[in-house]
């Protein structure tokens, strides 16, 4: 009997177990959730490639720059470096790693880095442009400035880098404060400085005034503390005081400060002080301001300023007038300055002045002078180390050569961090 061997209608088809998706295709995916606006979801992707491909360096690249973009400066850095170590020539991961760094207010790592990007691309604007951006922030302005220059020569955004090397022309928020006391450099929160000035009064042992100070810089401004010694007259005296900087609308800062002395022999047993500048375009600045000395017969030191910034150079004419119970007088005062490194920190400074107290908190309330004049030199030898040179003379208006002439010399060094 013959047998009828019959095909099913419709035979079963074969069942493929779907395919893994490749290691490319998973990148690809984690970077369109990265740029794409799921930055949680881009991680999880990253982290699941490093499973299959650990210490794989566009991956640890990737994974740093979203870890950057979410401000995880720890996270960022880690595996930043670690791409680093594994493709010490990826010119990316040192841009990746400098920008993160800059963004994270740590300069000189940045620099470091950028560094290590500018031996990669030589001849990329954007990577000079990128190294000149840390060099400003840590204040080496001749060298951010060369960046510059050369990223201009080679082609780089001629309207970015005109306006990076403006902001390397000296801008300091308060000139008449002697030091950058309302704004520090960036990088720096911190600040420190010991000064001592020696006067020979003609007659008489010589005067000499010490002073300590800590200050702290914040956002909005800046807050520091004193401690001043002053031995005159061949007595001793000590004082304290606190000195605010504070931004207030645009374009205007405020100094306030408080000094109390115990002892009130040298130093008023209060005193305190309040001025307002106000920018006016063009480089012209101007302040009002008033200082109140609590000795026996009260003192009221009022002042007006106007001052002009032109290139490297900064001048201010400031006219006060000292009012007590007993007596009224005025003073005039003239300073000049010259950024001779094209920053805020190195300067060379010349001042005259004629009338009466050209020195708002002067430790006796304003001596009687027909005139006198000053030189002094800051100079930061480090970021973060700097001193300052000084001498000054003046002549009493009753007094000729001798017993009415004074010299003074003063010493200062200062530390940032």
């Amino acid at each position: 009997m013959p047998i009828d061997f019959q095909l099913p209608d419709n035979p079963p088809a074969q069942v493929q177990p779907p395919s893994a998706p490749s290691f490319d295709d998973q990148y690809a995916k984690a970077r369109a959730l990265a740029n794409g606006g799921q930055p949680e979801l881009a991680l999880a992707a990253y982290s699941a490639l490093l499973t299959r491909s650990p210490g794989n360096a566009d991956v640890l690249l990737g994974r740093g720059i979203v870890h950057s973009r979410l401000g995880r400066w720890n996270e960022a850095v880690a595996d930043l470096s670690a791409a680093a170590a594994a493709s010490p020539d990826y010119a990316d991961v040192w841009e990746a790693l400098g920008n993160t760094y800059r963004w994270s207010e740590q300069p000189a790592k940045a620099l470091e880095a950028y560094q290590h990007l500018a031996a990669l691309r030589p001849n990329d604007p954007a990577a000079l442009v990128a190294r000149a951006r840390a060099q400003r922030a840590l204040g080496h302005a001749p060298e951010a400035r060369a960046d510059l220059e050369r990223a201009r020569v080679l082609g780089g955004d001629a309207a970015e880098i005109d306006a990076l090397l403006a902001e390397l022309l000296p801008r300091p928020v308060l000139p008449s404060a002697g030091t950058p006391d309302a704004v520090g450099a960036a990088g720096y929160d911190w600040a420190a400085g010991l000064s001592s000035s020696w006067t020979d009064v003609g007659i008489g042992p010589r005067w000499n005034d010490q002073t300590v100070s800590l200050r702290h810089y914040m956002k909005a401004g800046s807050l520091g503390f004193e401690t001043l010694r002053a031995h005159r007259f061949g007595q001793q005296d000590h004082a304290w005081a606190l000195d605010g900087y504070a931004s207030l609308w645009q374009g205007a800062y405020a100094n306030l400060r408080y000094q109390h002395s115990a002892g009130s022999r040298l130093f008023p047993a209060n005193s305190g002080r309040v001025e307002v500048w106000q920018a006016l375009g063009s480089g012209w600045e101007a302040s009002l301001s008033d200082d109140v000395l609590g000795f026996d017969s009260r003192v009221n030191i009022y002042g007006i300023s106007i001052a002009k910034y032109s290139g490297n150079f900064y001048i201010q004419l400031r006219h006060q007038n000292i009012v007590s119970q007993d007596s009224r007088s005025t003073g005039e005062r003239l300073l000049a300055r010259w950024y001779y490194t094209g920053d805020a920190d190195n300067y060379l400074e010349l001042s005259a002045n004629s009338g009466r107290s050209d020195d708002p908190l002067s430790l006796v309330g304003g001596r009687a002078r027909s005139g006198g004049g000053g030189v002094a030199w800051v100079r930061y030898f480090t970021p973060q180390w700097g001193g300052k040179i000084g001498a000054s003379f003046s002549r009493a208006a009753s007094g000729g050569a001798g017993a009415g002439d004074e010299r003074g010399i003063t010493f200062a060094l200062y530390r940032r961090w």
